[in-house]
């Protein structure tokens, strides 16, 4: 072989050349890029000096939002305070009303005590008044009837009313129970006066009205010689105050008074001055 023959070599054709290039523009563009951003920051950045403060925000919107919830918050304390306004009304409204029947209640039960007290003192002083009169009358009534002063009960042969007499017993027994009314005449209350007077027109007698005259009216008897139907008296005979007719056995029906009315009742509990007997 020659020597100027060309022998092929076994090691790989070198490429330096052509990296170094491409390297070499790769570092050029990059180079390239970072002179134009250099020149073009200074021109747009420029250094913060100040803090900019954002204006507030102040629009019709908030305002009608915060005088809305202040009206809310004002119409619910009113309607709270107006609760315990009507809370406090309506408890003051039913105390003054159970006072006020507390009051009408006591009003009535003073004027019943009142009443009641009133009735007994007029009764113990009209009992009084009669112990008294007949205190008084009981020796002349005595020696005008010529018998003893003292009067026993009456025998139990005059306690039987019959004609007449049993008419007028029958009467005044029928109205026990009855109202007592100064001036009263029936048919549902009297006065002692009006009921004997009623009693005796029964059977056609008409007697005096008032008690007084009744007490004269007929023969004077004696407390222990009564029949029935014979006219009670207490106080003096023309001057009596009360009258009341013997019904026997011992007992009377009078019209006595106001807290009592019309009752029949012993002797032992108010003895007449005397008796008159009508029939």
């Amino acid at each position: 072989m020659s020597h100027t023959a060309h022998i092929p070599s076994h090691r790989k054709p070198r490429q330096r050349a052509s990296k170094s290039a491409l390297r070499a523009g790769v570092a050029g563009g990059v180079l390239s890029t970072l002179a134009v951003a250099g020149a073009a920051g200074p021109a747009q950045a420029e250094p913060v000096t100040q803090t900019i403060e954002m204006p507030t925000i102040t629009t019709g919107l908030s305002t009608a939002v915060a005088a809305s919830a202040q009206a809310t918050q004002q119409v619910a304390l009113d309607l709270e305070t107006r609760a315990y306004e009507d809370a406090a009304a309506e408890s003051a409204a039913k105390k003054a009303k159970k006072a006020q029947a507390e009051a009408v209640r006591k009003a009535e039960a003073k004027k019943k005590a009142e009443a009641k007290a009133k009735a007994e003192a007029a009764e113990r002083a009209e009992r009084a008044s009669r112990t008294a009169e007949r205190t008084t009358l009981s020796a002349p009534a005595a020696s005008s009837s010529g018998n003893s002063s003292s009067a026993s009960a009456p025998s139990s042969s005059s306690s039987t009313a019959t004609g007449s007499a049993g008419a007028i017993v029958a009467f005044a027994k029928a109205q026990v129970g009855d109202a007592y009314v100064a001036g009263g005449t029936g048919p549902n209350a009297w006065d002692c006066s009006g009921l004997v007077q009623a009693a005796y027109r029964t059977v056609g007698i008409d007697l005096p009205r008032v008690s007084q005259s009744q007490s004269t009216a007929g023969t004077q008897v004696s407390l222990d010689n009564l029949q029935p139907g014979d006219i009670l008296y207490w106080g003096g005979a023309g001057s009596a105050y009360h009258v009341a007719i013997y019904v026997g056995g011992g007992e009377f029906v009078g019209a006595q008074n106001s807290s009592t009315g019309t009752v029949q009742r012993s002797m032992d509990y108010d003895q007449p001055t005397g008796a008159v007997r009508v029939l």
